[in-house]
């Protein structure tokens, strides 16, 4: 693996603070609400063992590093256009995964570092939020960064992302669920047995982060993340370093 200088230059966000808001028109108030020339990028780390240092162009994304099972914290403005995304081990300096992908306008993106010695990968989603409405409901998805040689059966409660063979670094689309509990539960058949339920509130959108254990005797864990809350029109959230501080 290639080493390199790990004194990265932060990245220029096009704003600050601990709210950050991309949305369209508000169509109630006429008020324009958008952030110019930025896409929001939330970054994930789930390489066990690894506290891991992200750049985007070669600047560090803000957050950075994270430790395992760590992520960003909220969406972070980024430049649009086509971008270089990198991960890099941040004890060593040595580079993880590259991987090159489009940033839109006003779109949101998940970066997911995900695998183990000699296989990383840089998963890059859109979150597609212009396509979910609030209609009373929330809505989840899952990413399965279970290292090991097989497939994995996935069942969330009140869904259709359900799989019975989610291979490793997939990422189910958004579902929506009925507000209240959900189980979820993760099996290979083998090894990898684990279940959980979570407690999910209306007009939320939840991440759950199906990965290793923190060492290689630990079994998988099942946590989640709130991405943000939908308000009433379509295609306009609202994202808040308060909101969504924490992986549960």
């Amino acid at each position: 693996m290639k080493k390199k200088n790990v004194l990265f230059t932060t990245i220029a966000v096009l704003s600050l603070g601990s709210m950050i808001l991309f949305s369209a028109c508000n169509k109630k108030s006429g008020v324009d609400n958008t952030q110019p020339d930025a896409a929001g990028l939330m970054g994930f780390n789930l390489v066990q063992g690894k506290s891991v240092q992200i750049t985007i162009g070669g600047n560090v994304l803000p957050g950075s590093p994270l430790a395992f099972n760590n992520y960003t914290g909220t969406y972070l403005p980024i430049f649009p256009g086509t971008r270089t995304i990198e991960s890099f081990d941040y004890a060593t300096g040595s580079s993880l995964a590259t991987a090159n992908d489009s940033f839109a306008v006003n779109k949101y993106y998940s970066v997911f570092v995900v695998g183990t010695t000699g296989s990383y990968r840089n998963v890059i989603v859109n979150d597609n939020f212009d396509s979910l409405t609030s209609a009373s409901k929330a809505y989840i998805r899952y990413i399965n960064a279970i290292n090991g040689p097989s497939n994995v059966a996935v069942t969330v409660s009140g869904t259709g992302i359900n799989n019975s063979s989610a291979a490793f670094g997939s990422v189910s689309g958004f579902e929506a669920i009925t507000p209240g509990s959900t189980s979820i539960t993760v099996s290979d058949g083998a090894s990898v047995n684990v279940n959980r339920t979570i407690t999910t509130e209306a007009n939320t959108v939840y991440t759950v982060l199906l990965s290793s254990g923190a060492t290689s005797a630990d079994s998988a864990q099942i946590k989640y993340i709130v991405n943000g809350t939908l308000d009433n029109t379509s295609g306009q959230r609202v994202s808040s370093a308060a909101r969504t501080a924490t992986i549960k």
